[in-house]
């Protein structure tokens, strides 16, 4: 089955519209029971008290849209069971925030649904001419590919309308690919557009200056259904390969991995929170927070349209324009303060070599 252009409206359409009513729903249980994010130290970008179970709505709209326009199928059922494991996870955390290990444990359980309970297996890719097969790795693979795209989104959650808009420009551009490769009917492309419009009914709330945050609620659950996502494109061949929606996240991916080796360089946990993230890198330069976010989406956006490229028109050029993208990135990035804390280190080298000379003047 094909999805004619009336029916994704409608689709999108009436989950942005339950996401509308839902939402501020949540605000009130969130305030009810104290599931809020309060200031404490200067990694917040914001002074009041927030409430924080977007999330929660997200999923509520996701579940009628479910309900309204899926299928059932043994692959919908481990998405669905997994979901609920990391909505659970999410809740918990936000109203009691708990260690960094529990959740992860919580994510490591639904993962591991996917591939062993609904087969969806990265068993191999290919892309710009090459081909791996993973064997006897493919389920370890599949298992940490969700995980990591769950923390990617996790993580990229610091600016209001930062997260939710990162992932609804990953919704819109597998949903504009799969419509003009004429492949709507799979599950991957039913669950792309139930989630655009139940993201996007998140988003009137949380773009700056936000009235609700997703929490890890809606991050971890954002991220999982990417991840799953991307996984049932990859097996229904609704993209190229795997390759393009890991390209699509290319922000989020790069932002963690910057983020890692930082925390290892400084030999810190991995799971440490700090402020010197990709946003607050461009937020330091004296933008807005309304300004850092717009140009994140913009930096994704290009991602989206060279993906678009290369899925349907001409992947040689696509190649040539992502070496590009990248390039530029990685060189904002390296001479950011992503890793390390350029200007407090040289500052603290003046200071020295200052005091240096004041001893050898005494």
């Amino acid at each position: 089955m094909i999805l004619d252009v009336e029916e994704i409206i409608i689709m999108v359409l009436s989950t942005f519209v339950i996401s509308l009513i839902l939402v501020p729903l949540m605000k009130k249980v969130a305030i009810y029971i104290n599931a809020l994010d309060i200031p404490k130290d200067e990694r917040r970008m914001h002074k009041d008290n927030v409430p924080k179970l977007g999330g929660l709505g997200i999923f509520l709209s996701f579940l009628f849209g479910y309900i309204f326009f899926g299928k059932q199928s043994i692959q919908m059922n481990s998405i669905l069971i997994g979901s609920f494991i990391i909505i659970i996870t999410g809740l918990i955390d936000d109203i009691k925030p708990i260690k960094a290990r529990y959740k992860l444990i919580g994510q490591v359980v639904a993962a591991l649904l996917i591939p062993l309970y609904g087969n969806m297996v990265l068993t191999d890719i290919s892309a710009f001419g090459i081909y791996i097969n993973f064997g006897i790795f493919s389920i370890p693979l599949t298992v940490l590919f969700i995980i990591g795209v769950i923390n990617c989104i996790n993580l990229s959650d610091g600016l209001d309308g930062l997260a939710g808009g990162i992932s609804s420009i990953y919704f819109i551009t597998i949903g504009i690919v799969a419509s003009l490769m004429s492949n709507t009917g799979g599950l991957d492309v039913i669950l792309t557009f139930i989630m655009l419009g139940s993201t996007l009914g998140f988003l009137v709330y949380n773009f700056y200056p936000a009235k609700i945050f997703m929490g890890d609620t809606g991050s971890m659950f954002l991220g999982y259904i990417i991840s799953v996502i991307a996984l049932l494109g990859y097996k229904n061949i609704t993209v190229t390969s795997l390759i393009i929606p890991i390209f699509l996240l290319a922000i989020p991916i790069l932002d963690t991995a910057f983020a890692i080796v930082r925390r290892l360089i400084k030999k810190e946990n991995i799971f440490t929170p700090d402020k010197q993230h990709l946003h607050h890198q461009i937020y330091n330069m004296c933008f807005s927070v309304r300004t850092t976010v717009i140009c994140i989406y913009i930096i994704d956006i290009l991602f989206a349209l060279v993906s678009i490229l290369y899925s349907i028109n001409n992947p040689t050029l696509g190649i040539i324009l992502y070496i590009f993208l990248f390039i530029l990135t990685i060189w904002f990035l390296i001479f950011s303060n992503i890793i390390r804390e350029r200007k407090k280190a040289e500052e603290k080298k003046k200071k020295n070599i200052f005091n240096k000379l004041k001893r050898k003047k005494k």
